[in-house]
């Protein structure tokens, strides 16, 4: 995010986040090798046919890496890059896949990486460690012979102006475990998944509050804030758990906007994105002696919810999120009721 930027799976994650993924076998039946035929997927719009199943998967960022980790993936991979400062690892249902895989890099990926891993598909997306500047895009590794596939939440980016391939931030997590499922020929895995993310979410707006509390995403930045518009994440997490996000009218993803549009639209809460050099705490600290900010609702009444990275970008951790953050913001509801 930064600008380069399992019942199903224990009913995928829920906020206790207990570690049930262990138990997810490699593959649906018997070995995955066997599967030679090619496939043919649509991402980002585009028809893509891999002609075989790929062994040795390169994977950037933590988001994607976990889609691929929740699916019961970790054989398929030869590495994962990310940096170091992406939150907790160590607490989700699939967090061994983090002690099988080899981390290849503690930045994100390059071609010469991905060549030394001999990998066989790059899984990234755009600011999620594809980017023009470096060369280091699907068409240039398909010179090199490696097959890509672009996480969907990353179809809209500031390359183009396109709307090919777009959907809400959700759809995008299941078009990819769908897409993932049919490649890999775990399907019936993906579906699980979805399915419990799906009743997962549906329990947490079924107790969504009739009058719902403002939301404010804050990722980092002092002299302009930068935020979520309508096309990232944050906006459906927020939407979902019972909040509305305050920059839902911003056509963009991650984008700045100014301290006065924050003041003039006073939300409830701050949500804290939580990841980099800069803690969530001193985040707060920030926020909450920010003089331009001292009559905003927020942070007169210190309503500041911290969310992780992975929370907030494509992942499966989105569902839940919603489900901790609807809590949350249930209480607000309950608070500006009383």
């Amino acid at each position: 995010m930064r600008k380069l930027l399992s019942a199903a799976l224990c009913l995928a994650a829920t906020a206790a986040l207990s570690g049930c993924g262990a138990t997810v076998e490699k593959s649906e039946s018997g070995s995955q090798g066997t599967k030679s035929s090619s496939v043919t997927l649509t991402n980002c719009g585009r028809k893509v046919t891999y002609e075989k199943v790929p062994r040795r998967v390169v994977t950037n960022d933590v988001g994607i890496t976990e889609l691929m980790f929740a699916l019961g993936l970790e054989d398929r991979m030869a590495g994962f890059a990310m940096p170091d400062d992406k939150g907790d690892l160590t607490s989700v249902p699939w967090k061994d896949g983090y002690d099988e895989v080899k981390w290849i890099s503690k930045d994100q990926l390059t071609k010469e990486n991905v060549l030394d891993a001999r990998a066989d598909l790059v899984f990234a997306g755009w600011n999620y460690g594809f980017r023009e500047d470096g060369g280091f895009t699907p068409d240039a590794l398909r010179k090199l012979g490696v097959p890509s596939y672009v996480l969907t939440e990353s179809c809209r980016n500031g390359r183009t102006e396109s709307s090919r391939g777009i959907m809400p931030p959700l759809e995008a997590l299941y078009t990819d475990l769908t897409n993932l499922g049919k490649l890999f020929g775990v399907e019936k895995r993906a579906a699980t998944l979805i399915a419990g993310f799906r009743e997962q979410i549906a329990e947490v707006e079924d107790k969504a509050p009739k009058e719902k509390p403002e939301v404010f995403l804050y990722d980092s930045g002092q002299d302009q804030p930068f935020t979520s518009g309508r096309y990232a994440a944050p906006e459906e997490i927020i939407d979902r758990a019972g909040g509305v996000n305050v920059t839902h009218d911003i056509e963009d993803s991650w984008t700045t906007v100014g301290w006065e549009t924050v003041v003039e639209r006073d939300p409830d809460v701050i949500v804290i994105c939580d990841y980099g050099d800069v803690s969530a705490e001193r985040k707060r600290k920030f926020l909450l002696s920010y003089a331009p900010l001292r009559n905003v609702s927020a942070v007169r009444h210190k309503r500041i919810f911290v969310l992780d990275y992975v929370d907030l970008v494509e992942s499966p951790r989105n569902p839940s999120a919603i489900a901790r953050l609807g809590t949350y913001l249930r209480t607000v509801a309950q608070d500006q009721d009383s």
